[in-house]
């Protein structure tokens, strides 16, 4: 396979840019803290995000109730408060994956279940690694990328400076990245028999999507992981991370048996199972800001609608 192209580095002389300029400077230095300090003070940003970014809160509020019904409001507020600080102690975390070093994780990192695959790699198959949106993603992609030459998929960003650090900054370690409009050739690398990671757990708003359950709710669901596995013939693989005080533990589970079937919604819950199970052993170090249940079946009103609209 040939090497990744780097992508060209956007104008610095565009004044719309300087304001994704100055983050990115900032994030390059905070990259560059020790990981005590990174934690400590991403505790302090989640707490203030907490107060600050009201729209995403209450978002993640709704989606708390809705995915923890059995739990108390009191519950859910500690939890709501817990995602948060994980929340900004996963800015350090993907600061430190793009631009800073791991030695510090890899002395420490814990990965279960890489001899589930050896069949498939055998067998000289691709193997699609399905995860969920948990803070811990980026570090543990670049773990994990010790082990595998692990390639990645992500929604194509419309800031170009953004679009540049993230490309730049995986590429790193990964071994391609693929933007959601690039399938030809992430289909390419899976029918090479490559390992590609992808996270199909937030509403793409395309055209090939159905309602599965999630945690219970119907959500909107792509159906790229069934498809990607009927066309390429890869293996489906459950592939959970998540950090447990400053340790990292990534779990690769079995191939997922008899998959594709023909039923791509069924196909779809089964994945959305798996990512709720994975949800549910590290609930804080998930996504909730996501609007995860904006588009709903027919007759359905979004729960994120406030009374007045």
């Amino acid at each position: 396979m040939a090497e990744p192209a780097l992508p060209p580095r956007p104008s610095l002389l565009s004044p719309r840019l300087w304001p994704m300029w100055l983050a990115l400077a900032a994030m390059c230095a905070g990259a560059r803290l020790s990981w005590g300090l990174q934690r400590r003070l991403g505790a302090l940003i989640g707490a203030f995000a907490l107060r600050a970014a009201g729209t995403r809160r209450r978002a993640a509020q709704i989606n708390l109730k809705l995915c923890f019904p059995e739990k108390s409001e009191a519950e859910r507020e500690v939890l709501l408060r817990e995602s948060f600080r994980d929340l900004g102690i996963g800015f350090f975390e993907f600061a430190r994956a793009w631009w800073g070093g791991v030695e510090p994780m890899r002395r420490t990192v814990r990965i279960e279940g890489l001899e589930l695959l050896d069949d498939v790699r055998a067998a000289g198959r691709g193997v699609l690694m399905v995860s969920g949106h948990f803070m811990t993603l980026e570090m543990c992609g670049r773990l994990m990328c010790d082990r595998l030459p692990l390639a990645g998929m992500y929604r194509k960003h419309r800031n170009p400076v953004m679009e540049w650090a993230v490309k730049r900054g995986r590429l790193r370690y990964a071994a391609a990245m693929f933007t959601n409009e690039e399938i030809r050739p992430a289909m390419r690398h899976l029918k090479q028999g490559g390992f590609l990671w992808y996270a199909p757990d937030q509403d793409m708003r395309g055209k090939d999507t159905v309602f599965a359950p999630f945690f219970g709710v119907p959500a909107a669901t792509i159906t790229a992981t069934h498809q990607f596995a009927r066309l390429a013939g890869c293996a489906v693989v459950p592939f959970f991370h998540r950090r447990e005080g400053a340790d990292y533990i990534l779990r690769v589970g079995a191939p997922l048996p008899d998959f594709p079937s023909s039923d791509a919604t069924a196909d779809s819950a089964r994945v959305n199972a798996q990512i709720e199970a994975m949800v549910r052993q590290a609930p804080s170090q998930y996504l909730w800001i996501h609007r995860r249940f904006k588009r709903r079946p027919a007759g359905m009103v979004s729960p994120y609608k406030k009374p007045e609209e």
